[in-house]
């Protein structure tokens, strides 16, 4: 039987083994709902608290400023919708980049399609929101910034601490999705000046279908879901205790090792940019060489197509992706790699490989052969490589 790689970390992660037993008595020993008097649901009530203090103390926040979802996607539609109701009589301008998570992106849509104007910031080759572009950006009508912490895809951490800054200097709210980024690099929402962020349980090896919003004291942000006095009236619902008991113990577990789980994940990933960057012609690496999450690598290769090389990389037992999970039915070339300025034709040629602590450097020699064999083979197939060739001696 062929060995399995899995390197689409950013796609979702295993749920750890201890966050399977943290969750299992909320199913048939803790069973009751939290929103019941009686004791018997108690547990569950502890399991919330506990849960929610454990995140805020992983963000610099408070307890009562951390509010349980569904994941990322509702996390980001509840703070950009909601803070752009309840602020519209002070502006209907917000701010957001090309290469936000389509969570961010169709949101800004809808509330385009409701009288607000959206203003789009274009990044550099690297994936980085400039800033001189976001201050020129800014106007008197400005009510919210949402500029993810990190991309999904290319991996680029951006300069959230001076982007927050100058929302605070501006008066204008920052959101920021840390969908990527929470539990992979350290983040106190009050250095950042961060007032809404959001956050998802199966990125950091919890479960799916539970994330958080955090939304700063004294920001108006009004209800996503109406029904009951769940999560202070703010999101109608009975909670899903399971899931929020393990979101608390991968959070637990994921802060504790952190910088330690980084810095394998880190030498793991250079060790393969390297090799693939050495040993590969007509490469290129996208996203930025340094300033990038631990565990990504995103590469796009030319005269080559992505999603035949993800099927012959699966035969081989190698799983890796051509850009977004959410989009990877989709035909179309990456948003991201567009904005950056790869051409359809090179974006096309895309392979995002994001690792974890348990891949081991035997596994990257092994991955980086295949994609040599690989790359070769349908390079071999390609008329726009044999014209290539000859047109350049090559």
């Amino acid at each position: 039987m062929k060995q399995l790689i899995y390197l689409d970390n950013a796609a979702t992660t295993k749920t750890r083994p201890e966050v399977v037993q943290a969750m299992l008595p909320y199913f048939t020993e803790h069973y009751g709902n939290p929103s019941s008097v009686y004791e018997f649901s108690t547990p569950c009530k502890q399991a919330i608290a506990q849960a929610r203090e454990t995140i805020a103390e992983s963000l610099g926040a408070k307890a009562n400023e951390i509010y349980f979802t569904s994941g990322g996607t509702e996390s980001d539609n509840w703070a950009i919708k909601a803070a752009a109701e309840a602020y519209q009589e002070k502006g209907k301008h917000i701010i957001t980049s090309r290469i936000e998570h389509h969570a961010v992106l169709h949101t800004c849509e809808y509330l385009e399609k409701r009288g607000f104007e959206v203003t789009y910031l274009d990044v550099d080759e690297f994936g980085t929101v400039k800033l001189d572009e976001l201050k020129k950006a800014i106007r008197p009508d400005t009510i919210l910034i949402s500029i993810m912490f990190a991309n999904n895809e290319i991996g680029t951490i951006q300069p959230i601490r001076e982007i927050g800054q100058i929302a605070r200097e501006h008066g204008i709210l920052f959101h920021t999705d840390a969908v990527q980024a929470y539990a992979h690099v350290p983040i106190d929402v009050n250095e950042y000046n961060i007032d809404m962020l959001s956050a998802s349980g199966h990125k950091l090896n919890g479960p799916k279908g539970i994330g958080f919003l955090y939304i700063r004291t004294g920001v108006k942000n009004r209800s996503f879901m109406h029904g009951g006095a769940q999560e202070r009236k703010r999101r109608g619902g009975t909670e899903n205790v399971p899931a929020i008991a393990g979101l608390g113990k991968a959070v637990e577990m994921a802060m504790a090792d952190l910088r330690e789980r980084a810095d394998k994940e880190r030498e793991l990933r250079d060790y393969l940019i390297g090799r693939v960057m050495k040993e590969i012609p007509y490469v290129r690496l996208n996203g930025h060489p340094v300033n990038r999450l631990s565990n990504n690598a995103n590469f796009a290769f030319q005269f080559v197509e992505g999603e035949s090389m993800l099927i012959m990389l699966d035969m081989e037992g190698i799983c890796g992706s051509s850009g977004s999970a959410c989009t990877s039915g989709s035909l179309d070339p990456s948003h991201v790699l567009l904005a950056i300025g790869l051409p359809h034709e090179i974006a096309h040629g895309s392979l995002r490989l994001t690792l974890s602590e348990e891949n081991t450097k035997e596994q990257m020699d092994f991955v980086v052969d295949t994609i040599k064999a690989i790359v070769a083979r349908l390079r071999s197939m390609s008329p726009l490589y044999e014209d290539f060739v000859k047109k350049n001696g090559r």
